[in-house]
């Protein structure tokens, strides 16, 4: 029995599928505390930045996939969403077809500040992630993707 546990440890040891793991956690912690400083700077969270870039990029989107969409507890979307509408960054705009559902809409107000916001954002994740050379960011690229569509196979 001590035995057949050594040699599973001495397997386990030898597959990096926990060492890939450990390393892929700590460099994404990194990586995004770098980002969540940045973007702090700029006088946001990265939770209302989020909801910002999705709306300018996506156009106006339903309160209830908001969250979804970024990673976001629904309960947190309408405080988040409060927030921006009182600085005047977003707008709640009601469904004509649907009085259940109310959008989510950027204002020019917040393309104004992601306007102004974003060159410098652009630089510093450039700055963040220049220790890749542009072959290999394509290369962690691959290889992210094909992990995370396997893992999303696996529920």
């Amino acid at each position: 029995m001590e035995q057949d546990h050594k040699q599973l440890f001495k397997q386990k040891k030898q597959d990096p599928s926990l060492k890939l793991f450990v390393v892929l956690s700590k460099a994404y912690r990194s990586v995004a505390d770098q980002v969540a400083a940045d973007i702090r700077a700029k006088g946001l969270n990265t939770t209302d930045f989020g909801v910002l870039e999705l709306l300018y990029h996506q156009g106006e989107q339903p309160l209830q996939k908001i969250g979804d969409k970024i990673l976001l507890a629904s309960g947190s979307i309408t405080y988040v969403v409060d927030k921006l509408e009182k600085k005047g960054y977003l707008k709640r705009v009601p469904c004509a077809s649907d009085r259940r559902i109310t959008y989510a809409s950027i204002t020019e107000q917040g393309e104004s500040l992601l306007h102004s916001i974003f060159p410098d954002h652009w630089k510093q994740i450039e700055a963040i992630t220049g220790g890749l050379e542009p072959e290999e960011k394509q290369e962690a690229i691959r290889l992210l993707k094909k992990l995370g569509m396997h893992a999303e196979e696996l529920k």
